[in-house]
This record gives C-alpha cells, structure tokens and sequence, in this order.
C-alpha cells in the first residue's frame, strides 16, 4: 500500500524553542490515522506543515505524491481540513456557504449531498449560529470534504460533544473511510483513538515515542489487567501478603477517588501472565476477604498513553 503522506525528519522551531523534534512517520492510503498526544505534544504544528499552512525549519514532508513546499497549490486542493476552531459567514446558510466554498476549487462535491451525508439534509437554509454544538462539527466536516478529497485532516473533530453526538461522529468518520479516502486525526480521547484508527502515533515533547496499531500498543505494556475491589474492612497485612505472593501484579494500593460503595477501596495492577490473574482471584477467595465490590478491567490505550509519557492528559 501506497503512503499517502510520508514525513522524514521533520522539524520545526520557533526560535530557541522546538516544537517538532525530527519525527519521521508514514500515512497509508485508505488508512485512519491518529496522533495523540499532550497539549504542547506537537500534534497541530506537524498537521499544519502537512496541510501547508507553515514552513518546517528541517525535513521533508511528501502529501499525495507531491511536496509540500513546491506542490502546495495542487496539494491543497486535494485535501480536507477541519481545523480545531472554524469561522463562517452568520448570514449565509448552510448551502451558501457550502456553495461559496465550492467555487474555490476545481472540482467539488455537490453541496445537497454533502448535507445528506452528514445529517444535516433539513439544515439547508439554516445558518451556523442556528446549530448545536454537534451539529456545527458536522458541517465543518462537511465543509472540509467539499473539494472531494482524496485525504481529510481533522484536528481533534469532537472536542467539546456529549457522547451522543461524539459516535455520531465517529459513524460519519468510518464512512468517509469507507468511500476510500485517507483519514489523519489527533484526538486527546483513547475511547476515540482506539474504536476508529488502525495505527496510532504517540507524540510528547515533539517527538513520536510510538506508533503501531492500538491492540499491539496495548500488547506491549507490562500491566495487562487492573482489578479494583472494594472491602468491609481494610486489608490486613497477611492478606496484602497473600495476594503478593509470586509477584504477580505491581502495586496494592488505596484509591481514594474509586469508591463505586462505601468501603475500604484497592487497586492490583497485574503483570502479563494470565495466571497472574487466576492467582490473585484465587487469593482474594482463600484470604476470606469480605467483598462490597468487584472489578476487573483490561488494560487500555490510556494505560498505554501514561504509561510511555508518564503524564496525565494535560489541559
């Protein structure tokens, strides 16, 4: 498979400080890509240089088979942007700005369409400050497909939705997928990075520090399962030491801000054996540990990401 975007050495700088610390990454066609990464990881700096609206100080970066300093004219005109924040017309409908937008370019999508394909086919004559929050970001994505793109860059595309309208999103994402067009995203929720794309970069401090398919970042890291248990009465030592017995998990310890019940809360993280798992069921059962409640969670794409940045996400 060919790469619809390949970025080799990249850098860029502004003045002593360094935002994209000499990354190199490939994008496949046909492909939803993400990136993820802290507030300050990179992320918009590398899309922006790919979409060509700034200069990398070092590197080359190739976008559908041109570059992105000599081609900019032709490139543009072959992709789609969502930005994170994005303006329009208040006196223009939906259509009319669809329209307008259209005439930019030398071959677009009809603009009917477009609404239909979205959700938005009765919000024709609306204007935007006539639409909710979700359904603003439905017409950016709109607006960024009306050039009829070959590949779509979205800067984290549901930031700010419920849940409701974040799937529908996601559903609106997969399909332009499936019309066989290229997807690149950042994005700061895991849920989101993990249900649509099929390989991830992780970025923090400029740099790409991983990049593979969720389900194998997941794979590498050391905890595999997390059991949260909630008891009558604190754990005496004998039955911590019980459930430490092999090694088989990291730490015990209390959480105070996970109390499903009221109780005494803890925390295993387990190794990756699975019988790491069966030894310490088995030692929460021998120990006579009087339960309230019982959890056990497989390791996520946020495990991963604390895991290999050692932050939580930033604001």
């Amino acid at each position: 498979m060919s790469a619809a975007i390949r970025v080799e050495g990249l850098v860029k700088r502004y003045g002593s400080f360094t935002a994209v610390n000499d990354i190199s990454f490939d994008v496949k066609e046909g492909e939803i890509f993400g990136i993820l990464g802290p507030n300050g990881a990179g992320k918009t700096t590398t899309l922006e240089i790919i979409e060509g609206l700034q200069k990398p100080t070092a590197g080359n970066v190739n976008v559908l088979g041109g570059d992105v300093l000599r081609e900019a004219n032709r490139i543009k005109s072959r992709i789609g942007i969502q930005l994170q924040a994005s303006a329009y017309f208040n006196y223009l409908s939906l259509l009319e700005i669809l329209r307008l937008l259209a005439s930019f370019y030398p071959k677009s999508a009809n603009a009917n369409e477009l609404l239909n394909v979205v959700g938005l086919e009765d919000k024709g004559k609306s204007r935007i400050d006539q639409l909710s929050i979700g359904q603003r970001q439905r017409f950016t994505v709109a607006a960024s497909l009306i050039n009829d793109p070959e590949l779509v860059i979205l800067d984290e595309p549901t930031t700010g939705l419920d849940p409701q309208a974040r799937h529908n999103l996601w559903d609106l994402i997969r399909d332009i997928n499936h019309r066989k067009v290229t997807v690149v995203l950042t994005t700061h929720y895991m849920e989101e990075a993990e249900s649509l794309c099929q390989r991830l970069a992780i970025m923090d401090q400029g740099r790409i520090i991983a990049i593979d398919s969720p389900s194998n970042l997941i794979s590498q890291i050391e905890t595999t399962y997390t059991i949260k248990l909630v008891t009558s009465n604190p754990l005496t030592v004998k039955q911590q030491s019980t459930l430490q017995k092999g090694a088989t998990f990291q730490e015990v310890e209390i959480d105070p801000d996970s109390q499903p019940l009221a109780g005494n809360p803890y925390v295993l993280r387990l190794d990756k054996t699975s019988e790491a798992l069966n030894d310490t069921l088995d030692g929460i059962v021998s120990s006579g540990i009087s339960l309230k409640h019982l959890e056990i969670l497989p390791a996520t794409l946020e495990d991963v990401f604390l895991e290999l940045t050692g932050n939580e996400l930033r604001e």
